[in-house]
């Protein structure tokens, strides 16, 4: 599968309301799961088995969605022209209706899902996909008047990493199919597929578009990858750098950074630096939870919807592993969603320098709910705020530093640039960790 990046916890809905298990949960598509239980008025005439479904789906945005004004339209004047005009006869009919009203709000991110595409998403937060490791997105800022689907980032040593594929590609086509109007959870089901068979990409990189052939494949998900950079100066017993690479929010994520930390520690390592470049996002939980690692206490994030703040994760340090030790914080582009909220928790409490380029901007937030049929609506419920209240939806947040123009992404070629000071890479001690 594509890494489509959606943020989503699989709550168990007998035992929670949809206010709390929406709050439990946050991005590249911030999603949560919910039930849709609202009893809705009914017009007057008799009503069909698709007319209530029709119905379910029109509660669940008025209910939900962030924009009260509905995008500057009557919402209940549509429910009632709807139920008249539109044809309801079939499931499908209704689907369409579902979608056709769902278009009016102007919103890319609340989407309509037939039940095989719901339960797709039920797969972004495994341990491991298959297809050809790629997160994907709407374009914004730079990219905004691109036309396609825009890659936030390439897993690793996934297929369309091996082919050159990096953030900020545009994806033209799949299969010969234009990505033009393509919404993303129609694109993740493209590129999905049995573990050996093939997809065509057409992707625009830069200035040149290119056709490439791919091979999906299980690409695994392990989040952390750590190790000791040794400094050339102060013997074998001077304070080393420990250089955590987190690649993505799963469930293993916060437990994976501890770990690193508690192993780095032992080989006498006494500042860190934790990469979250091309980290697309994952579980809003684990990002809340790993910035609980390295804060003593502050707040993490502020969710908001449109009467303001809605609610406030934050740390009392009883969580704390590492509030010490000189933390660096390195971003991207392709540094999106859990990703953004944790640098920038890091960045407005103090607790690190950022390094890098402004990261995706992606600050809204999405709750699936489920409907009783077996579809679903991911609706645009919410926006996050960083504890400055910045807004970094489109802007990202906007890193300390730049760091030079060759510098690398993978692990050893990184400790090659602390330690060599002739590299045009080269990045010191003091210049990492000075605030």
């Amino acid at each position: 599968m594509t890494t489509l990046e959606v943020a989503l916890l699989y709550a168990t809905l007998s035992k929670c309301t949809e206010t709390e298990c929406f709050l439990s949960q946050s991005g590249g598509l911030m999603l949560v799961m919910a039930v849709n239980a609202a009893v809705v008025k009914a017009p007057s005439f008799a009503l069909t088995e698709e007319n209530l479904l029709f119905l379910e789906a029109w509660r669940t945005i008025d209910r939900a969605y962030i924009d009260k004004t509905f995008n500057g339209q009557s919402w209940f004047r549509y429910r009632e022209d709807a139920l008249r005009n539109e044809p309801m006869n079939t499931r499908q009919e209704t689907y369409a209706a579902i979608k056709k009203m769902l278009a009016t709000l102007d919103d890319p991110f609340t989407r309509f899902l037939e039940p095989e595409k719901f339960k797709s998403l039920r797969s972004g937060t495994q341990n491991a996909l298959t297809g050809v490791g790629l997160s994907i997105g709407y374009p914004s800022g730079k990219n905004e008047s691109a036309f396609g689907l825009v890659v936030i980032s390439a897993s690793p040593g996934g297929p369309a990493n091996r082919a050159g594929i990096s953030s900020g590609d545009i994806i033209l086509q799949i299969d010969n199919t234009s990505t033009e109007n393509m919404g993303i959870y129609d694109a993740a089901e493209r590129l999905q597929g049995p573990e050996g068979s093939g997809v065509e990409l057409t992707v625009l990189c830069g200035s040149e578009t290119r056709k490439l052939s791919l091979i999906r494949e299980k690409v695994s998900l392990n989040p952390v990858k750590s190790r000791i950079c040794k400094l050339p100066t102060g013997g074998d017993d001077a304070p080393q750098i420990g250089y955590i690479k987190l690649s993505t929010f799963n469930q293993n994520a916060s437990g994976a950074v501890r770990e690193a930390i508690e192993t780095l520690r032992k080989n006498n390592v006494k500042a860190f630096v934790l990469d979250l470049r091309d980290n697309s996002g994952g579980l809003f939980p684990e990002g809340v939870e790993i910035a609980k690692i390295w804060l003593d206490k502050g707040v993490i994030v502020y969710i908001c919807d449109s009467r303001g703040v809605r609610d406030i994760y934050d740390t009392d340090g009883s969580n704390v592993v590492a509030a010490s030790e000189p933390l660096a914080v390195l971003v991207n582009k392709g540094t999106a969603s859990a990703s953004e909220i944790l640098a920038g928790a890091l960045k407005d409490n103090k607790r690190a320098q950022l390094f890098g380029e402004p990261t995706y901007g992606k600050g809204k937030i999405q709750s699936v709910f489920q409907l009783s049929d077996g579809s679903g609506i991911a609706v645009t419920v919410a926006r996050y705020e960083t504890p400055a209240h910045n807004d970094i939806d489109k802007v990202g947040v906007i890193p300390d530093h730049p760091l030079p123009a060759s510098f690398p992404k993978d692990d050893e070629s990184f400790c090659n640039c602390l330690q060599n000071p002739a590299a045009a890479c080269h990045l010191d001690r003091v210049e990492l960790f000075s605030k």
